[in-house]
């Protein structure tokens, strides 16, 4: 394996295989929709091994089933049980802690469709909401707006939490859309009061919802992912291993001006060199055969 020479000071592959990886999806395994390279060959292989693989995505605009369906078309045919994103750590934190809670959820089809699946009232009576979820919403108004002001600081019922963190989605080209950050600043502003509880990467919400089901120590596990302030973070407060990707949002200069604290465990080029190089060798592997 070869590192670009504008990367070689800061790129660190593991030596051995990890429990179990949990891997962060656009910017990781592909960027809009083309796998990344390399991304193919080291699922496949890991799953060779039988080593457990889940994917997250802090992206609430799909459920489960369509991540599933895009992995397929991606030639990545992938259970939908290892797959764990917004609309999942909501709707089940919401049933754990409110199951009889009515909701407004300024958010898309997929989440406010999981919500009325899971047995949720969703309404936009602002007399009658006890949550008001804030999300990544393409739909975002004036008038949904006004809903969680009104059920928040006039009724003085609502509280507000939030799905993911984001601040933007980015896409292919280095353009983006703004994220569910944008919308929680929006009702935090003119309603003064603070989210409770943030239901996406990095909470550990996430990372337990992640590796439900497996027997593995968090410490020998490795999260991957392309964001610092997200994936690599929530991997930073739960003791997990770390590998930040360059193939997304961080780039070499973000990994350079990090304190040790908040530095990844390995930094990569790409995402096969999860995989050792002594397994490179005995595979076959080179950059140019992906």
């Amino acid at each position: 394996m070869s590192s670009d020479t504008s990367t070689a000071d800061i790129i660190n592959v593991p030596t051995d295989f990890a429990q179990a990886y949990v891997f962060d999806l656009d910017g990781t395994i592909y960027l809009g929709d083309q796998l990344l390279p390399g991304a193919k060959r080291m699922i496949e292989e890991l799953r060779r091994r039988r080593i457990p693989v889940r994917f997250l995505s802090n992206n609430p605009t799909k459920d489960p089933e369509q991540y599933v369906e895009k992995l397929a078309k991606l030639g990545l045919p992938t259970d939908i049980e290892d797959i764990c994103n917004t609309v999942v750590t909501t709707t089940r934190w919401l049933k754990e802690n409110h199951p009889d809670a009515k909701l407004f959820p300024v958010a898309e089809e997929p989440l406010k469709r999981a919500l009325r699946k899971a047995g949720f009232t969703l309404t936009d009576d602002p007399s009658e909401i006890d949550i008001v979820i804030a999300s990544y919403d393409r739909t975002f108004d004036y008038h949904k707006l006004q809903v969680a002001f009104d059920a928040m600081w006039f009724y003085k019922r609502a509280f507000l939490i939030q799905t993911n963190p984001d601040h933007f989605c980015p896409f292919p080209g280095g353009r983006g859309e703004p994220d569910c950050a944008a919308v929680v600043a929006a009702i935090e502003a003119c309603t003064q009061m603070k989210s409770q509880v943030n239901l996406g990467k990095p909470s550990p919400i996430m990372l337990a919802e992640a590796l439900q089901g497996l027997d593995v120590e968090v410490s020998r596990c490795v999260m991957v992912g392309d964001r610092l302030q997200t994936d690599i973070q929530m991997a930073l407060d739960t003791g997990m291993g770390s590998a930040c990707v360059l193939t997304g949002e961080a780039t070499p200069d973000d990994i350079r001006g990090l304190d040790d604290a908040h530095h990844p465990t390995y930094v990569l080029d790409r995402v096969d060199q999860l995989i050792p190089a002594s397994a490179w060798r005995e595979l076959g592997w080179t950059e140019d055969n992906d």
